[in-house]
This record gives structure tokens, C-alpha cells and sequence, in this order.
């Protein structure tokens, strides 16, 4: 949803009716996950996908018929035999897309949403996608922390709250998903999908170490999607100039920013740390205070074997226990033969994916069953929360 907004902040602005389709589900290997966005325009453009090119044709005509009759729809697209090389996803996955019209009177909340988003706070945006009412379709709560405002806008209060508590939980989580209600919101019950959009802000990636190892990896990180930090002691290396895809640059000793940033609250287990600094002085006590952090995703460091056994022998004997020392990526990276600064870098964020998702870092083609194979923990909070309310 991210990389269209702007285009439909734009058209919500100019106070056009614009067709927002949204991937609200998917299963097994379907091309993009839940979130995923296509926006048709007032002059019939396309901005954005929902699969990648295999389902377009189709989900443009719902949008055109949306925009002429107001109506939202849900569609199911999968693998038949009547369908797999027209509208249906030869991939072997299945989706579930949403399709409603945008509009400054349909969505009047929608700017403070887009502000939110751009000032980095997390708020969600909950949808009923299917219910057995259908004027109950497409009403909408805006979820923030801290806020209790909304809970009449899906309906009753009781559906409200129970809203609000299971999105702010997926919001916690950085998860997009469908919630199933009964039509009142009975947590037991079924009929009514709600689909939570959570926009949180990106996760973090802090670099510590400015070299030109370091200046690929914060490009790259930045593509893909982290804010990244460039960190070092030396004011004469850690410079803008240097590092100019980084979101910040901080002149400081390595150990004494990171704790910093733990005891503010400002890392959680979606940030990743590279230590690339190659000087016992700075990653030792680096190490500790990472290593000792549980909430962090990833830690690696830069280093030869021999520099890794080295590091491993000094974090002993500053106190780290075998279960602190596990947590550490070292030698850094996925083994691709990576020789230049921009290879690397590569092989490192490789690495940091791979862990976030599940992958394994083995070559697809010499692998068998699903490819998506993060899907199962990439997107759990949707499933928690709906297996939690199975159980009460």
C-alpha cells in the first residue's frame, strides 16, 4: 500500500473518486502479500500490482465497475482449469482482493492517515471486506495507540472494540491480515472479515562501521526498505557526504549509541545490526550490548574466520554466555563468492531476509515445495489473534 499512496494522496486531494484494490489474503505461493495495492485513476491509469501481472486485466474491470457503481466487491483468485492462463494465477497461489472506490467523501480520514504514515507513527486502517450485510461492506476504523476514537464506525461498539484490540496487536507486530467476527463481532463467531492494513514505521538497520563496505550496505538497505543509521566514532569518516543513502549519520562510539537507542525504546525485533567495524575496541563492547539485546532480529559482524575466532574468544571472556553468543551472524553474509564492497553488501542483506522470512539461502532450483516459505512466519499475528479467539 506504501508505494501507492502517494498517487492516491494525490488524486484524494484533487477530490477524484479513485479505485483502490487491495490483496486482503493469500495462500500458498501467491506473488505478493497481503497489502499489496492497485490504484485505476480518474483517466483510467494503473498505478501499482496485485500480483505481479497475472490478475490485472481482471481486477481493473471490477475497479471500472466500482467506480461507476460505488459498490465494493471481494474476489477470490486461485488455479482452475477454466481459469489458470485468463484471470487465474498460474503460480499454484491464491488471493483474495478487495476493490472499493476512494473518495474525500468516502474516506475522509484519509489525509491524517497519509500523516501519520509520512510522520513515522504507526496507525491501521480496518476494513469489513465481507459481511452478511452488505451496507456493512467497506466501513473503515482508523487504529492508533493511544486513541480510542472510531469504535462506531464498523457498526456498534462491540465490534469496535474488538477491533481495535485484536489491530493494535497486528500493529505491534508490523502485520497485515483478515480477522473473522460474527456479524456483530462475536469473536467466536463468523461471517464478517475485516481486513487491518497496519503502517508502521520501516524497521531499522543500523550499520556501525563507516567504510565502503558500510555505504553498500546502507544502500541497499535502504532499497529494500530499512531506515538506516550509519554509526561511528570518527567525525572525519562518518559524514553525510559519504553515506548519502542513509537516513542519518551519528558521530559516536558504537556501544554507547546502541545502548542509547535500547534504553529509548527505539529498536525492536524487526531491527538489524551490521558491525563492520574490524577493531576489537569498538565491536567487543558492541557485541555484548547486542548480543545481550533479545529484541534485535539480526547481528553480524564483518571479519575473517580467523578475526571471528579471535572476536568469540574476547566476548567470552567479557561474560557472554554460549546461548548470547549463538545469536551472532559472524562471518557476516550468505556464502556467494561476494568479492567488491556492493557484492557483499548483497550477500549480507541477503542474509537479513533470509532471516526475517524463513529462507534457507539454498539455491531455488535445487530446493522443492513452496518458494514463499516465510508465509507462515512472516504473517502470524492475523493467525494468532484468530486462534486466540478460537480458544477463549
Amino acid at each position: 500500500m506504501r508505494e501507492v499512496l502517494g498517487d492516491l494522496q494525490a488524486w484524494w486531494q484533487a477530490g477524484d473518486d479513485v479505485a483502490l484494490a487491495t490483496v486482503v489474503s493469500t495462500f500458498r505461493s501467491a506473488p505478493r502479500p497481503a497489502g499489496a495495492a492497485m490504484l485505476v485513476g480518474p483517466d483510467r491509469s494503473v498505478v501499482g500490482s496485485v500480483s505481479g501481472g497475472c490478475v490485472e486485466g481482471d481486477v481493473y474491470e471490477r475497479a471500472l465497475t466500482a467506480m461507476a457503481s460505488g459498490a465494493p466487491s471481494l474476489t477470490r483468485y486461485g488455479v482452475s482449469d477454466d481459469d489458470a492462463m485468463s484471470v487465474g494465477l498460474t503460480c499454484g497461489g491464491v488471493l483474495d482482493v478487495f476493490v472499493e472506490v476512494v473518495s474525500r467523501a468516502s474516506y475522509p480520514e484519509f489525509g491524517d492517515v497519509v500523516t501519520d504514515v509520512e510522520a513515522a507513527r504507526p496507525v491501521a486502517v480496518a476494513t469489513i471486506v465481507a459481511h452478511p450485510h452488505p451496507d456493512r461492506v467497506g466501513r473503515r476504523m482508523i487504529v492508533q495507540p493511544g486513541s480510542s476514537a472510531g469504535h462506531s464506525d464498523l457498526g456498534s461498539t462491540r465490534i469496535g472494540t474488538a477491533v481495535r484490540d485484536d489491530a493494535l496487536g497486528m500493529l505491534a507486530a508490523g502485520s497485515s491480515g483478515v480477522l473473522t467476527y460474527g456479524p456483530d463481532g462475536q469473536r467466536r463467531g463468523s461471517g464478517m472479515q475485516v481486513f487491518v492494513a497496519a503502517f508502521t514505521p520501516r524497521p531499522r538497520m543500523l550499520v556501525f562501521g563507516a567504510i565502503d563496505f558500510a555505504a553498500a550496505v546502507a544502500r541497499l538497505g535502504s532499497f529494500v526498505g530499512y531506515d538506516v543509521t550509519v554509526c561511528d566514532a570518527r567525525p572525519v569518516f562518518a559524514t553525510t557526504r559519504r553515506f548519502p543513502d542513509a537516513d542519518r549519520v551519528v558521530v559516536d562510539w558504537p556501544h554507547r549509541y546502541l545502548r542509547t537507542e535500547i534504553e529509548a525504546g527505539r529498536v525492536d525485533r524487526r531491527t538489524v545490526v551490521a558491525v563492520l567495524t574490524h577493531d576489537p575496541k569498538f565491536d567487543v563492547p558492541l557485541l555484548q550490548a547486542a548480543l545481550r539485546t533479545p529484541e534485535l532480529a539480526y547481528v553480524g559482524a564483518m571479519g575473517s574466520r580467523r578475526t571471528h575466532d579471535d572476536r568469540t574468544a574476547r566476548l567470552r571472556e567479557s561474560g557472554l554466555n554460549e546461548t548470547e553468543l549463538a545469536r551472532l551472524r559472524s562471518p557476516i553474509g550468505l556464502d556467494l563468492g561476494a568479492r567488491t564492497p556492493e557484492e557483499t553488501a548483497v550477500s549480507i542483506v541477503a542474509e537479513m531476509i533470509a532471516g526475517r522470512w524463513g529462507g534457507t539461502g539454498e539455491s531455488l532450483s535445487t530446493t522443492s515445495g513452496r518458494i514463499h516459505v516465510g508465509e507462515a512466519a512472516a504473517a502470524p499475528a492475523a493467525d494468532a489473534i484468530q486462534r486466540e479467539k478460537e480458544r477463549v
